[in-house]
């Protein structure tokens, strides 16, 4: 996809859909809001760039002959999406946020397994160089950001209007629930693709 304004609905439309990632940038801002949730935005932006670079230059390459790595990389993806899930349910309300939940580290590696990525790097950006792929990333750069800070902002005001009902644990047990049905639509979709 080279023409810009395809590109940029396409990746808009990717990123506003509900996934492992946008479900730790709610959670974040429904913590600790918006200002204080704002660096994951490093750990994002640095696990959709290495994972598109990785899916487009090494995977794409080495998958065209061997199928069942992009295969073994997606059951990898779906086991750290039920980790973090089983970890984020077991210490949910008993540490404090800096040691438990979302962290830089835990949005980073989440990012970079996300199966999104995969879509971007096949399906939306244009398969071209390197080099010449730097401005869609400057674009995509912006657009990631933009989204997370709205989901951040989503995840803070149903935070603030729940009347007390989303506590920081339930959050992230929520958080949990809905990461571990986003590692079995993984292995699902990854399985039915074999079949």
């Amino acid at each position: 996809m080279t023409d810009a304004l395809p590109f940029i609905a396409a990746v808009l439309a990717l990123l506003a859909t509900p996934g492992p990632t946008n479900t730790l940038m709610a959670a974040a801002g429904a913590q600790r809001g918006v200002g204080q949730s704002l660096v994951l935005l490093v750990g994002e932006l640095g696990g959709y760039f290495i994972a598109i670079t990785l899916w487009i230059e090494l995977v794409g390459a080495v998958g065209a002959s061997q199928p069942l790595v992009p295969v073994a990389a997606k059951f990898i993806a779906a086991a750290f999406l039920l980790w973090s899930a089983w970890k984020l349910w077991a210490d949910a309300g008993h540490a404090d946020l800096a040691q438990r939940g979302i962290t830089l580290g835990r949005v980073f590696v989440t990012t970079l397994i996300n199966p999104k990525a995969l879509v971007f790097a096949f399906a939306i950006f244009p398969h071209v160089g390197f080099a010449e792929r730097l401005p869609y990333l400057g674009v995509f750069a912006v657009l990631v950001i933009a989204t997370a800070i709205g989901w951040m902002a989503l995840g803070m005001v149903a935070a603030r209007s729940s009347a007390g009902l989303l506590t920081s644990s339930r959050v992230e047990r929520i958080t949990a629930v809905a990461l571990a049905v986003f590692a079995t639509l993984l292995v699902v979709q990854t399985v039915q693709g074999l079949l």
